[in-house]
């Protein structure tokens, strides 16, 4: 079949076959469970994480996860093998799993909801998007705040489908600058705190230790951890804390960590500029190409 699959409640169908009723809980209230995962020579990278990652924000979501990790393997890995050969030469996907608590009934007139929806699909890994990454550094700006409190009804941490804080976040850095591709930041109270960005993890350098916002306030990214392992194994000095965003003055560099493209290094925050390309960033490239076998920057910039 010369068409790219996806998966759905436990079945493969042609991708464009693939829906979801108007009822379903993750269309009528944003109540969707999600992971990106990408490969890597079309093999999915640090999976076991992301599927760990995804049943426990299920569970802490009381989004039903029925299917077993084997099965739930079995489907991306045949996903992964049937799309992956449709791409181009160098091509790469990102696999998307979400799942939701299912159609409500009510919306129907029924008394009875579900049953949960689960379901796969995968697209190419979008190279041109985050080139100029690699090619001009990342300008970062702070656009607004969104409190990151832990213990929260829904734990920063958890990988969520409701994206309208990023949606309107993103919309608010291009009617405030349309010409530098800015990428937002939040912080987490009004001049507070540096967060996170709508795809990646922070970090920034100051007085030459690496510095990420903590654990509990910031979403829990596979990529921020693999961040945090090769910061440990090159010996770079790193600090969980608040990262007050009025420090900005005093960083050297600052790093996004995100599934699509790795690691990245800012030119700016708050047109504050940064030692760009700076050599922790680099440093950290280096090692996450060492990591996954593959030349990352030279796949965004060939």
């Amino acid at each position: 079949m010369n068409t790219p699959l996806a998966y759905l409640n436990g079945k493969l169908l042609p991708f464009a076959d693939a829906a979801l009723p108007l009822h379903d809980a993750g269309f009528v209230s944003g109540a969707t469970v999600v992971d990106n995962a990408r490969t890597f020579r079309h093999t999915l990278f640090r999976w076991p994480d992301h599927l760990a990652r995804f049943r426990r924000d299920c569970a802490a979501c009381y989004v039903p996860l029925e299917a077993t990790d084997e099965q739930l393997t079995a489907a991306a890995e045949e996903l992964v093998a049937h799309n992956a050969k449709l791409l181009p030469p160098g091509g790469e996907l990102q696999l998307v799993t979400f799942a939701t608590p299912g159609p409500l009934g009510f919306y129907l007139g029924d008394s009875a909801n579900g049953p949960p929806t689960l379901g796969m699909v995968t697209y190419p890994l979008p190279f041109a998007r985050y080139r100029r990454f690699f090619t001009d550094g990342v300008a970062l700006g702070v656009v607004g705040f969104q409190p990151a409190v832990p213990g929260a009804v829904v734990s920063p941490r958890t990988k969520h489908r409701s994206r309208m804080v990023w949606h309107v976040a993103e919309q608010t850095a291009k009617h405030a600058d349309q010409s530098s591709g800015l990428v937002p930041i939040l912080t987490d109270s009004p001049g507070g705190n540096l967060t996170e960005t709508a795809f990646a993890n922070f970090f920034a350098v100051i007085d030459r230790v690496v510095v990420t916002p903590t654990a509990d306030t910031v979403l829990d990214g596979i990529s921020r951890r693999v961040t945090v392992e090769l910061c440990q194994s090159l010996g770079l000095p790193l600090r969980e804390c608040p990262v007050p965003v009025e420090h900005t003055p005093r960083m050297t560099e600052a790093v996004l960590a995100g599934t699509g493209f790795c690691i990245a290094g800012a030119r700016s925050l708050n047109l504050v500029r940064f030692d760009w390309p700076g050599p922790v960033f680099r440093r950290l490239l280096a090692a996450w190409s060492d990591l996954v076998g593959v030349d990352v920057e030279k796949q965004f910039t060939a």
